[in-house]
């Protein structure tokens, strides 16, 4: 998935530990081998080979996945898309400098981006993406669902009392701790990642942070996220990091992304009508904001 998973289980018994461990591993690949779209023979490569020529029957996880997405994209009103992927190859995000993409060729990526025309029958499992050039891809998605999937696989182990699924920003926690009081989350500061600006204390909950800090190009001295706008094909300005305390990894991977599409007042305006979710929001000129029952032990 092009990220980096840490996974830790916690056993008096040390060989269910490591076993829990390399079980979550082999969970993650599986996943991978479905949804990534860079794979030439995955579920999702079919899909989006055949955009505009015909459906392509797939496994009801994927179905049931790309089901939810689309009811996210809804909520969000469009700010998270899957659909997105028409515009994942238009921008190099490796901290250089580069130029934007034409008005003409942006365009026509925006075209191709509707989550409306992501079509599924439910009766036959299949996908079919309306348009031709159509692409999805599980960027924004991805990391929660394989994290999540991990984290139940390894809970139902026999031996193992508890656990941290982190999907390179996205984690999950569950069971027993060394402190009672929880697992304590950093939250990191995106002008010095290697630093705070606070802590949490959760329990069988999730941690997302997306920030602008890790993948990212400039611009004329503008620095532009990998998390893109899909009504402007432009990558997201004005937020430096989000992250969002949620039941799964799935939704606060999803919500992280669209509130950096949907900016601070509108973002933070959706996180405080859902329940169960809170979130942090580092805007681009170092202000923090908080929704409105998060307890965050700020440095």
């Amino acid at each position: 998935m092009g990220t980096r998973f840490e996974i830790s289980a916690t056993s008096s018994d040390q060989s269910a530990a490591v076993d829990a461990v390399n079980k979550g591993v082999a969970e993650i690949e599986r996943i991978e081998n479905i949804i990534s779209s860079w794979l030439p023979d995955s579920q999702t490569s079919a899909i989006n080979a055949n955009a505009g020529i015909q459906a392509v029957v797939v496994d009801e996880e994927l179905f049931e996945l790309i089901k939810r997405s689309k009811k996210i994209s809804q909520l969000t009103n469009g700010a998270f898309d899957i659909s997105f992927a028409s515009m994942e190859r238009l921008y190099k995000f490796d901290r250089q400098d580069h130029e934007l993409p034409s008005d003409s060729i942006r365009e026509n990526a925006i075209s191709k981006i509707n989550y409306q025309d992501i079509i599924l029958d439910e009766e036959k499992k299949s996908v079919f993406l309306k348009e031709k050039g159509m692409r999805i891809g599980f960027g924004g998605i991805g990391k929660g669902y394989a994290a999540n999937k991990a984290k139940a696989l390894m809970k139902d182990l026999p031996n193992i009392q508890g656990g941290v699924v982190n999907a390179s920003g996205d984690l999950i926690v569950w069971g027993k701790s060394k402190s009672t009081d929880g697992w304590p989350v950093q939250i990191s500061d995106p002008k010095n990642p290697n630093k705070s600006i606070g802590w949490l204390s959760i329990k069988e909950a999730s941690v997302v942070t997306s920030g602008d800090y890790e993948k990212y190009f400039t611009n004329n001295g503008r620095r532009y996220a990998h998390i893109i706008d899909p009504k402007t094909g432009l990558p997201t300005t004005g937020i430096k990091s989000v992250t969002v305390i949620s039941p799964d990894t799935e939704i606060g991977d999803a919500l992280a992304t669209s509130v950096f599409v949907l900016g601070e007042e509108k973002g933070m305006e959706l996180i405080n009508q859902l329940k169960n979710i809170e979130a942090v929001i580092i805007t681009d000129d170092d202000r923090i904001l908080k929704s409105k029952n998060i307890e965050l032990n700020e440095n």
